[in-house]
């Protein structure tokens, strides 16, 4: 790709971008929302058309007109989230468009002996009827290299991964690609996880507000050059300190449980503590967050916020006690993407804007302004649809919306979840801000060095219990893995 520029209504979003892959080659892409990876591979997949510049795929000219064009040229496109069809079959998936067929009638036998063959060529333990309604995460992604692999991909453009997958699982998917590598196919690998980018891949092009600002060596460039070129500013700390001063218990849990989910969950947070929660995925840690929140009612337990007890599965009652949740789903969970900034903020807080049986849009859009400039919300005005802005600025708004209501206890569910690293540092700001002013949080993440970072204390999850708790200061990863996979392991 040479000098590919692109630009909409408003925005440059590529300008004059080079990128060159080899086969057999992972070349990272990284930059913030918005810097225009997700542009880039939309060219190069066919969904867009460039406004300049050009493509060469072995050395001839390639320009596809939509994206069937690109697949039929050996480029696959794997998004972040899955394009599968939930009501059809593994093996309906991967031929989607392309069932074989004789006398113009599928052939269904033969669907199923091309599908075991790509299963069992990735290691895949997966029947091809199998429906993919009932697929993990995991499992999912497995189906959509299978796919890749259907058309005789060159190409795999893989973006963000590894987003929702266990550590066991990413490191089946890394063997997946260094078999496919050696076979030639080439990957286009985009991520947020700067911790991984070293074990996969071999070459990096880091793009900046369009432009492609570093192209080298994966090797050549340390995490911390890495971060710098990708934000363009020096960080004065990737997790910002804080200095914690602990109050009266905010929040207490005692025997929470959902049968088959949850056995007796028993922790406390303190006022201006933030208490770190662990574990591998499975081990039942966003359903702790749920079931204390009340969004999937316990069968029992008991849960206090500031000595009161509160109804057990009524996030109504929880939100008045001053507990909020900010959930792992933003976008399914935690927004309204069509409707705009201010009404997202407002959303929860009815009443709180209310006056004389009307709703008082003035004080709405005063108070947003308020959320927006205190948490340095990037955003073109308050009537922007929520849909439209970076997922950073999209968390940023969740957390927002429950500024208004003076929380007493939040708790994060994977907070940094597909956000890039300068979103990640301005999230971890807020954390903290939040738990100087006296705000308990409980913080739940897939990313260890994150965990150890901000917190104060580690709950360790596995099997919907709560395995161990650490010190934060003194634990280590190996400590909190040991905990999570159930061994035994002396502490430093």
């Amino acid at each position: 790709m040479s000098g590919v520029s692109k630009s909409f209504p408003g925005v440059r979003a590529l300008d004059a971008v080079d990128l060159e892959l080899e086969r057999g080659e992972v070349h990272v892409v990284v930059g913030e929302n918005g810097a225009g990876k997700s542009t880039l591979m939309k060219i190069l997949a066919g969904a867009y058309r460039a406004d300049a510049g050009e493509m060469l795929l072995d050395g001839r000219p390639y320009l596809p007109t939509d994206p069937e064009d690109g697949l039929r040229h050996g480029i696959s496109l794997i998004y972040q989230e899955d394009q599968l069809l939930p009501g059809m079959s593994v093996m309906e998936n991967v031929l989607l468009g392309r069932w074989p067929s004789r006398r113009g009638v599928v052939d269904w036998g033969d669907a199923r002996r091309q599908t075991s063959r790509l299963l069992s060529k990735l290691g895949i333990d997966l029947p091809p009827h199998a429906s993919v309604a009932d697929l993990g995460s995991a499992q999912k992604q497995m189906v959509e290299i299978a796919r890749a692999l259907s058309i005789d991909a060159r190409v795999i453009v893989m973006d963000e991964p590894t987003a929702s997958l266990s550590d066991r699982e990413i490191e089946r998917l890394f063997e997946i690609i260094g078999e496919l590598k050696r076979t030639g196919v080439g990957f286009l690998y985009v991520s947020h996880r700067l911790d991984e980018l070293h074990r996969v891949g071999d070459h990096v092009t880091v793009l900046r507000d369009g432009k492609a600002v570093f192209a080298g060596p994966l090797s050549s460039v340390a995490t911390e050059r890495l971060i710098g070129l990708i934000v363009g500013r020096p960080l004065d700390a990737y997790f910002p300190s804080r200095s914690a001063r602990v109050g009266e218990i905010a929040l207490r849990v005692q025997g929470v449980r959902r049968a088959g989910v949850l056995t007796d969950i028993t922790f406390d947070v303190r006022a201006g503590e933030v208490l770190g929660v662990a574990g591998l995925v499975g081990s039942g840690r966003t359903e702790m967050a749920r079931a204390v929140f009340g969004a999937d009612p316990p069968d029992g337990g008991l849960v206090e916020v500031g000595g009161r007890s509160i109804r057990l599965g009524s996030p109504r009652s929880s939100v008045d006690a001053g507990l909020v949740l900010v959930p792992e789903e933003r976008k399914t969970q935690g927004l309204v993407l069509p409707l705009p900034v201010v009404d997202n903020i407002a959303l929860p807080n009815l009443e709180i804007f209310g006056r004389g049986g009307w709703f008082d849009w003035r004080r709405a859009r005063r108070d947003a302004r308020h959320r927006i400039e205190s948490l340095q919300i990037r955003t073109p005005h308050l009537g922007t649809p929520v849909e439209s802005l970076s997922g950073g600025n999209q968390q940023k708004i969740v957390i927002a919306k429950w500024l208004a209501r003076d929380p007493r206890v939040v708790i994060f569910d994977e907070p940094t979840k597909g956000i890039d690293v300068g979103g990640k540092v301005e999230v971890y700001r807020v954390i903290n801000a939040l738990a100087e002013t006296g705000v308990a949080i409980v913080l739940i993440s897939s990313e260890l060095p994150e965990v150890l970072a901000l917190s104060d204390r580690v709950l360790v999850m596995r099997g919907g219990r709560i395995a161990g708790a650490l010190d934060a200061v003194t634990a280590t990863q190996e400590q909190v893995f040991a905990l999570a996979v159930g061994r035994h392991v002396d502490a430093a």
